[in-house]
C-alpha cells in the first residue's frame, strides 16, 4: 500500500480490504488480494496473505443481479454443526464501544484510528501525514479533566481544486466561520458558541512563530473579529487570544479548515440533510434549492453554508443560522449507525477530515486526536447546543450599519453560563438534582447571623497577580468597612497566583466569614470551612485571585439559572429546522 495514496496498484481502495471480524467485535484491515471483490458475481477465488504465512481461503457468495459479490466467512471449510451457506445476508453486528470509532466535533474533525498490521500502520501514517499543525505557542494536553474549549475556525481562503471561482482568490483568509466548542468537565453537554465575523472588537498582541523565530504582531483596537486571522500574517494563535480576551474562556486546542473541509466531509457522510422553508436562487453562492428538505453535498454544501443574500435579512447572522443547521445535521450524520458500520464511509470519512485540519501542536498526530475524540464522544446529541454569541447593530454607523458590536447585556450572563459549565439543554435529572443538593450546601454557609464589622479577623493575601491588590484591599477594608482586625498577609504560598479567591475559616468563625463574603461579594464556592474550631486570636485567611478586580468590587456576579431572552440558539438533535 501506498502511504500516500488512495490504495495499491490497480485502483483498489483501501477501504474495501476492511473485513468484519465476528470473533473480536471489530473491523480489521487485510492486506490479501482483494482481487475477488471485484469480479463477476458468483466467482470465487483463492486469496494470499503476506509471504510470511499462508492466509486461509476465502469464500466468495453468490450477488444478486446488480450487487458486487461480498467475502464470505473465513476459514477454509465449514465448522462442526455449522450451518450451511445460504445466500442470506448475515444480520447487522451490534454496535459495540469497540466498533465506535470516533469521529467528531461538526464536520471538522472525524477520523479513523487502526492498529494490528502492517497496513493499519501505513494507513495511519497516511492519516498522520494528512495533518497540518501549527505552533502557536501552547501546548496544551491532548485530554485534560476539567473543561474543555475547541476553536474550530473555517478560513475563506480559496486555495484547492475548485475554490478560485468564490471571489477574492488571493485572501489570506480570515476568520470567517469561528466557534467556540465548549464541552463539560463532566462531558455531559457542549455549547457551541458561533461569533460574528463582522463584530467590532480588540485584538490583542500576538506572538507568532515562523522559520524558527518568534515576532510579536501588535494589536488592533476596534476592529472586525475576522481580522484575528490572515491580517498582518496573524496566524489562528491570534484568533485563540482574541477569543479567550472577549469570552473569558481558555482555549484548550484549535482546529481549522478551508471550504474543501465542507465539500470533501460532506460527500464523505453520504450527504448532509438541510431543509429550506422557501426556494433559494443564490447566484453569489452558487445555491439553487427549492423549498423542502434536501440531502447536500460537495459544491452545494458549500454553497449551502455561505449563502446569506437570499435568507432572513442577507447578514452575517442569518449565514451563521444555515452553518448552525448544517453542523447539527452533521454531527448526527457522523454518529450514527450507518457511519460507525461502514468501514469505507470511515475511511473516506477519516481521509477527508485530517486533509481539510490544521491544528495546534497539542493534537497535531492523529493519536492525541484520537484521545481527545474519545474523551469528547461522551457527550449526548441532545445536550449539544449552537447559540450565536449576542450582538447589536454598531451604533456608529447608523441605518446603513456593516458591522454589530457586542450586546454586553445579554453577552456577559451567557459567557458566564459557559464559564460556569451551566447547560443550556437539559441534562440528566440525576445531575441536575446531585447538583441542586451540592448547591443547597453550599447556600447554607451564607444564611445565618453575621459577626460585628469591628470583631472579623482575617489575614489578606495575595494570589491575584497583580502587585499592592493585598494592601488595596487590607485598606478598604479597615477604612470602609470597619474591619480593623485585618492584615496584609504577603503573598501566596511560594508566591502562586489563583485563578480565583478562596476564604478559609473554621467552624466557630462562620458568622465572620459569612460577614466578610458579603462585604467582598465573594460567591458561596469561594468559602473553603475546616473541620476543626480555630482559637479566639486565630485569623481566617483571604487569598486574592485572579477575579480580585478592585476594593468595593464585587467578586462575582450570580451564574444566571437559565440562558438571556432572545439570542440566537439551535438545539443539535432538533431535525425540524427550516431556513428561512
Amino acid at each position: 500500500m501506498d502511504a500516500q495514496g488512495r490504495g495499491r496498484a490497480g485502483g483498489i481502495d483501501p477501504a474495501d480490504q476492511w473485513v468484519f471480524d465476528p470473533e473480536t467485535g471489530s473491523y480489521q484491515l487485510r492486506l490479501e488480494q482483494a482481487e475477488e471483490s471485484e469480479k463477476a458475481p458468483g466467482a470465487s477465488s483463492s486469496t494470499t496473505a503476506a509471504p510470511a504465512a499462508p492466509a486461509p481461503r476465502r469464500r466468495v457468495t453468490e450477488a444478486e443481479p446488480g450487487r458486487r459479490a461480498v467475502p464470505g466467512q473465513r476459514g477454509g471449510g465449514r465448522r462442526s454443526g455449522a450451518r450451511p451457506t445460504t445466500g442470506r445476508r448475515k444480520p447487522k453486528p451490534k454496535q459495540t464501544a469497540k466498533k465506535k470509532v470516533m469521529l467528531w466535533t461538526g464536520g471538522t474533525l472525524a477520523f479513523v484510528l487502526v492498529g494490528g498490521s502492517v497496513g493499519a500502520y501505513l494507513l495511519y501514517q497516511h492519516f498522520n501525514n494528512n495533518l497540518n499543525k501549527i505552533d502557536v505557542g501552547v501546548d496544551n494536553a491532548a485530554v485534560t479533566k476539567g473543561p474543555v474549549n475547541i476553536l474550530v475556525i473555517g478560513t475563506d481562503k480559496r486555495d484547492g481544486k475548485g475554490n478560485q471561482g468564490y471571489g477574492d482568490e488571493g485572501s489570506v483568509g480570515h476568520a470567517d466561520t469561528t466557534l467556540l466548542f465548549h464541552v463539560s468537565e463532566d462531558r455531559s453537554n457542549a455549547t457551541a458558541l458561533s461569533i460574528p465575523r463582522d463584530m467590532i472588537t480588540d485584538i490583542p498582541d500576538c506572538p507568532t512563530k515562523k522559520d524558527g523565530t518568534t515576532r510579536t504582531i501588535p494589536g488592533s483596537k476596534g476592529v472586525r473579529f475576522n481580522e484575528s486571522l490572515g491580517q498582518e500574517e496573524r496566524d489562528p494563535g491570534c484568533t485563540w487570544r482574541t477569543v479567550e480576551q472577549l469570552t473569558g474562556l481558555k482555549v484548550s486546542h484549535f482546529m481549522m479548515a478551508d471550504f474543501n473541509a465542507v465539500k470533501q466531509m460532506s460527500s464523505a457522510v453520504g450527504g448532509v440533510e438541510v431543509c429550506l422553508a422557501k426556494d433559494i436562487d443564490d447566484p453569489k453562492s452558487h445555491l439553487k434549492l427549492g423549498k423542502g428538505r434536501h440531502k447536500i453535498e460537495g459544491e452545494d454544501a458549500l454553497a449551502f453554508v455561505r449563502t446569506r443574500h437570499s435568507v432572513g435579512f442577507e447578514s452575517d447572522l442569518d449565514r451563521i443560522k444555515l452553518q448552525q443547521q448544517f453542523l447539527s445535521s452533521m454531527i448526527r450524520e457522523m454518529k450514527s449507525d450507518d457511519t460507525f458500520t461502514n468501514p469505507k464511509k470511515l475511511y473516506k470519512l477519516g481521509d477527508a477530515a485530517t486533509k481539510s485540519l490544521t491544528v495546534d501542536t497539542g493534537i497535531g498526530s492523529v493519536s492525541n486526536l484520537t484521545k481527545l475524540a474519545k474523551d469528547l464522544s461522551r457527550v449526548n446529541l441532545k445536550n449539544i447546543s449552537f447559540v450565536t454569541v449576542p450582538v447589536i447593530d454598531n451604533p456608529v454607523e447608523g441605518k446603513n450599519h456593516r458591522t454589530v458590536v457586542l450586546d454586553k447585556a445579554k453577552a456577559e450572563p451567557l459567557f458566564a453560563m459557559v464559564r460556569k459549565d451551566v447547560s443550556l439543554t437539559e441534562v440528566k435529572e440525576k445531575e441536575k438534582k446531585a447538583q441542586e443538593k451540592q448547591d443547597a450546601e453550599q447556600e447554607a454557609l451564607l444564611k445565618g447571623p453575621k459577626a460585628a464589622a469591628a470583631t472579623v479577623r482575617a489575614k489578606v493575601r495575595n494570589g491575584s497577580g497583580r502587585i499592592g491588590a493585598a494592601q488595596e484591599a487590607v485598606a478598604w477594608m479597615q477604612n470602609s468597612q470597619g474591619m480593623r482586625l485585618t492584615s496584609n498577609g504577603g503573598n501566596a504560598p511560594g508566591g502562586r497566583k489563583l485563578d480565583k479567591t478562596v476564604l478559609e475559616f473554621a467552624p466557630n468563625q462562620a458568622d465572620q466569614a459569612r460577614k466578610l463574603a458579603e462585604a467582598m461579594g465573594l460567591p458561596v464556592e469561594a468559602l473553603k470551612q475546616g473541620s476543626a474550631d480555630a482559637a479566639p486570636t486565630v485569623e481566617m485567611t483571604l487569598t486574592l485571585g485572579a477575579d480580585f478586580k478592585a476594593a468595593g468590587t464585587p467578586i462575582s456576579v450570580p451564574t444566571p439559572e437559565k440562558a438571556p431572552e432572545g439570542i440566537q440558539k439551535v438545539e443539535a438533535d432538533d431535525k425540524n429546522i427550516c431556513a428561512k
